[in-house]
């Protein structure tokens, strides 16, 4: 038997079911093709199902929320709602209930109770859900929050003032039917102002509740925000500072003199702003103090100047004093300031405090009262320069060259001048308590009005025999 199929439609004739041919497929497929476009592509007629707005279904959830909660309610406690609405009229004797009525009422509400409390219940669940798992803003998780605690707080609030207060007041069952119709008007009216109390009281307790806990939701929110702000804050500070610094350290290496010695006091005020950076602001200071002493060329082309090339003392004396560069100056006082906490109220730095001066060139130099405290001087070239009234307590000086330096009055007390070389030095009224003597060199020393008390490596007749000491000279 040959089944014969009905008339070729317009799909048929095509060649598929309801898919239009797509003739400007990149693969270049004719309209007679077997090949056939995705229905997605094709089929652009049909459109797609609207996207119902998020807070559409949250007001939604939130109705039927408080429905819900209304509901369960007014069953948990049906002699509220019934002192709200009004007993049954009681005029004609055919509505009045037999008791074996009366006894039937209860078991016929005990289902929608039930199915109130547990739909109160689901929809508790479904939003503290909801809120945990949503991937969305956080105004909705929040709101999910709400809710759940909304409704919980009705539940609650429902069982304290029905089956709660009935069984502390010594209820263990609602009033039947038969005892409502005997209240009288009085009753009725008091029954009506004690239900309208309690829902005050209730819808009192609820906003109290409801408030305390927006309360604390926005005081965390707040918390919050100050915390993320915070951190932005410090972001945006440290990354002021390192802009700060980068442009100082460019600063330093410009080969104009005002440039470099504002890229130093710009250092300084960095180190008071940023305490972290306090100990690598140091550091830099004393590196550009090696890198620009006085026989450092500052460029190729120069030469070291003559008190650096001078084949004898004599021939260095004749030369005049020369003073640093302002720059060189600033950072060899402020970098042992740093270390020491000494510069403009600045706290100490957290390093050892040591300011790394080592083998650096100022022959012949005028430092005058220089603060050089704590700083590592060890294997210096400070010949004939001019330190009077410098602070170099806790220096360490060690194999230092100090031969015929000006030390009149300076600060010495436990300095390290161990093989320090301090022939022909001035080092009147100088104060050398518990400094360190071991194996200095001290022939032809001016001593007179020194504190030479407490110092260490040398005994006083060693010292009398190779420097110039007087009756004021304290051993």
């Amino acid at each position: 038997m040959t089944i014969r199929s009905g008339p070729a439609t317009p799909d048929r004739a095509a060649g598929h079911d309801g898919l239009e041919p797509c003739p400007n497929r990149p693969g270049g497929h004719p309209p007679d093709s077997p090949a056939r476009c995705p229905p997605k592509r094709c089929n652009r007629g049909m459109s797609r199902p609207p996207r119902v707005p998020p807070r559409a279904v949250i007001a939604v959830a939130a109705v039927i929320g408080v429905a819900m909660a209304v509901h369960a309610r007014r069953h948990a406690h049906p002699a509220l709602s019934v002192a709200l609405v009004g007993p049954p009229s009681a005029a004609t004797p055919e509505s009045s209930p037999s008791p074996a009525e009366d006894a039937l009422v209860p078991p016929q509400r005990r289902l929608p109770r039930a199915l109130g409390l547990l739909l109160t219940v689901a929809l508790i669940g479904a939003c503290s859900a909801a809120a945990l798992e949503l991937q969305g803003p956080n105004w909705a998780r929040w709101t999910f929050i709400g809710l759940a605690l909304a409704v919980a707080a009705c539940l609650g609030i429902a069982f304290m003032i029905g089956p709660l207060a009935r069984r502390l007041a010594g209820e263990t069952s609602p009033l039947t039917p038969v005892e409502r119709r005997q209240m009288s008007v009085i009753e009725r009216v008091e029954a009506v102002n004690a239900a309208r109390n309690t829902l005050i009281q209730a819808a009192t307790g609820l906003v109290v509740i409801g408030g305390v806990v927006f309360t604390v939701q926005g005081l965390r929110y707040t918390a919050e925000s100050l915390k993320t702000s915070r951190q932005a804050q410090l972001t945006a500070e440290q990354g002021q500072i390192t802009d700060r610094y980068t442009k100082a350290v460019e600063q330093l290496g410009s080969s104009k003199q005002d440039v470099c010695l504002g890229g130093i006091y710009a250092l300084q005020r960095l180190a008071a702003d940023s305490p972290r950076d306090r100990e690598t602001i140091r550091n830099v200071l004393a590196a550009y103090v090696r890198g620009h002493d006085t026989c450092t060329p500052q460029d190729r082309k120069s030469k070291p100047p003559k008190q650096c090339t001078a084949k004898t003392f004599s021939a260095l004396a004749e030369i005049p004093l020369t003073r640093p560069g302002a720059d060189v100056l600033a950072a060899l006082t402020i970098a042992p300031a740093l270390a020491a906490g000494r510069s403009e109220g600045i706290p100490s730095s957290a390093g050892d405090g040591v300011t790394d001066f080592s083998q650096a060139r100022f022959p012949r130099t005028y430092l005058r009262g220089a603060y050089l405290r704590s700083a590592n001087l060890s294997d210096a070239n400070l010949s004939d320069a001019n330190l009077s009234d410098a602070n170099l307590s806790d220096a360490n000086l060690s194999g230092a060259n100090l031969r015929g330096a000006n030390l009149s009055d300076a600060y010495l007390r436990g300095a390290d001048l161990v093989k320090v070389n301090l022939i022909g030095a001035y080092l009147r009224g100088a104060d050398l308590n518990d400094a360190y003597l071991n194996s200095a060199y001290l022939s032809g020393a001016n001593l007179r009005s020194a504190n030479l008390q407490g110092v260490r490596g040398m005994t006083e007749k060693e010292i009398r025999t190779v420097a110039t000491v007087d009756a004021k000279t304290r051993f």
